[in-house]
């Protein structure tokens, strides 16, 4: 979009667009900075409007056994040192693992098939590591911080790897892509 084009204008290119959308409940339309009580549906419909890139965060919970989770809660967090964050719901199983082992690995799937399909391969570090993926971060454990129902889990980037390709995006409760 080049900069210096009216609200208005967008408005009407977004309208001619005709985007479809199944109808939703609207929360609080008047003024959304209301104290009007907000239910987890809501709150979880509500986020689900922000597209999020899926991470795979994996830890080798035994030798040769794997456990993961999906996780749209993946961020950088610093570049001097290289860290990166992932929240955990409390009550999953991931979280004591990567509390206990201190390395995982966190990769961007081309496919959904992939998440359905895992097939792992082994790194320096003997992280497994997804393939057929995006990008692959392994990291050591830096921090977890408890925040409501969920642990921030910082990890230390040891090392990332790039491949080709588009992301695996999650949009309202389903799995998307780039056009």
């Amino acid at each position: 979009m080049k900069m210096g084009r009216s609200f208005i204008f967008l408005r009407q290119e977004l309208a001619a667009a005709r985007f479809t959308f199944p109808r939703q409940r609207v929360i609080c339309f008047e003024n959304p900075m209301s104290s009007a009580s907000l239910t987890s549906l809501d709150f979880r419909r509500a986020l689900g409007q922000f597209a999020t890139g899926v991470t795979v965060v994996t830890v080798e919970s035994a030798p040769g056994r794997v456990h993961g989770m999906t996780a749209n809660s993946f961020t950088s967090v610093s570049l001097e040192p290289p860290l990166i964050s992932v929240c955990v719901a409390e009550r999953a199983h991931l979280l004591p693992l990567l509390k206990e082992k201190r390395v995982a690995l966190a990769d961007q799937p081309l496919k959904d098939e992939a998440i359905m399909n895992i097939k792992f391969v082994r790194t320096g570090q003997n992280i497994p590591l997804m393939d057929n993926v995006l990008c692959q971060i392994a990291c050591r454990l830096h921090a977890t911080h408890v925040a409501g129902d969920h642990t921030i889990v910082v990890g230390e980037v040891l090392s990332a790897a790039l491949h080709p390709g588009k992301p695996l995006l999650f949009f309202r409760g389903d799995y998307t892509r780039l056009s």
